[in-house]
């Protein structure tokens, strides 16, 4: 297929195993990635969340980058409001640097976490309230660029000051984040793994309302990836225990009782309730799971939906080496 595949790995922690064991696998997982074919290879940054262990993006990115040589490594994204604008563009310039045409910064307006943590990671209510992604924003690209000679922060630039900023992506699972791209011109990824937003309407929006800004690293054209759930396995059985497995993590954050990812046998042996069952069918719809080949397929009538250039898939399987079969079987397919 002419649609590149890429991966974005949240670092599940599975039972029976722990948070550094979940990042090792991370590495483990962008080393097989890169020997499959894949383009991109992004972390993503939550918070407070027992089965999830991507928390410090940054570090992730790099130490990706080092045990990797061709893929491209970024965020999925850096949460802005969490971060000084100042650090990230320092943070990336800095990866850029070490890894050269290699590196992807992905920018999100969420919080990735509670309103609790949210509220220990930007130290005040006034921060937590505020929608000032726009603000936040320029003045990362300032940091780049150069701010008016008027303006406070003027003397200030992020270093190494003769590194380009890495290619940015808005990342959105809402209007919003379509929205916000097409008026920075930069690419945008749509959250299709978990966003309420019809994908379609998100992506024809982003490309009505795109506008070159003209400014170094903005696109002339837009440019949009979709990320989408995929799970797949030699057998349409093994790919639905796997995936029930999945949705029962699902099942219990959204019931705010979080922990880590089950395996298939737990999910089998599991009371499911009506509601459980309510929260599963929901999460469902955003799964694709089958054999490899329905697995292509599925994935592909997502893109073609939405007018996607290119495709994510983050895949939650309780056994690494599942989660890594899962994504070599799909690109031997999609090839």
């Amino acid at each position: 297929m002419s649609i590149s595949l890429s991966v974005l790995d949240l670092s599940p922690i599975a039972s029976g195993r722990t948070g550094a064991d979940a990042l090792r696998e991370t590495v483990q997982l962008a080393q097989a990635a890169e020997s499959f074919g894949y383009h991109r290879f992004w972390v993503a940054e939550h918070h407070n969340i027992p089965s999830v262990a991507s928390s410090a993006p940054v570090i992730m990115i790099a130490t990706v980058a080092d045990h990797t040589t061709t893929i491209r490594v970024g965020a999925g994204g850096i949460m802005l409001p969490n971060h000084a604008p100042l650090q990230v563009a320092e943070q990336f310039r800095v990866l850029e640097a070490l890894h050269p045409g290699r590196i992807d910064l992905g920018l999100g307006r969420a919080p990735g976490t509670d309103q609790l943590t949210a509220l220990a990671l930007r130290r005040s209510r006034e921060a937590l309230m505020a929608n000032d992604f726009p603000q936040q924003y320029a003045e990362l690209l300032a940091y780049v660029e150069g701010f008016p000679t008027d303006h406070p922060f003027a003397p200030i630039s992020a270093q190494p000051t003769d590194v380009p900023l890495p290619p940015v992506w808005i990342l959105g699972s809402s209007l919003y984040g379509a929205q916000a791209a097409a008026a920075a011109g930069v690419a945008f990824a749509y959250a299709g793994h978990f966003g309420e937003a019809d994908p379609r309407e998100a992506m024809q929006i982003y490309r009505e309302e795109f506008r070159p800004t003209g400014k170094p690293g903005a696109l002339t054209q837009p440019h949009s990836m979709l990320a989408v759930a995929a799970i797949a396995a030699d057998s349409e059985q093994r790919a639905a225990e796997l995936q029930r497995a999945a949705a029962l993590s699902m099942v219990r954050l959204r019931q705010n009782k979080p922990g880590p990812l089950p395996s298939p046998e737990q999910a089998a042996a599991y009371d499911w309730t009506p509601l459980d069952e309510q929260i599963a069918a929901s999460f469902a719809r955003f799964a694709t799971v089958g054999t490899p080949e329905q697995v292509a397929e599925g994935i592909a009538q997502r893109a073609a939906a939405c007018g996607a250039d290119e495709l994510m898939i983050t895949t939650n399987v309780h056994d690494p080496a599942e989660r890594i079969a899962s994504y070599e079987l799909l690109m031997k397919a999609w090839n």
